[in-house]
């Protein structure tokens, strides 16, 4: 059995509110998905910080 830490636990609640971030864009730019210059700097910064939140999470699970 594998336990996790209370960081991994914690990374995936931040994920997940990340991608809760990333869904209000959507949803307010529905039904054509088309960004403005403020939503696609908002977009970019959300999924780079996506990005290394799911990287920190991956190692703390695999150590």
């Amino acid at each position: 059995m594998i336990i996790l830490s209370k960081r991994a636990v914690d990374m995936v609640f931040s994920a997940t509110f990340t991608l809760t971030d990333l869904r209000m864009i959507l949803r307010k730019t529905a039904p054509t998905h088309q960004l403005d210059p403020r939503q696609r700097e908002e977009a970019t910064r959300l999924l780079e910080n996506l990005e290394r939140q799911v990287a920190s999470l991956k190692q703390e699970m695999l150590r």
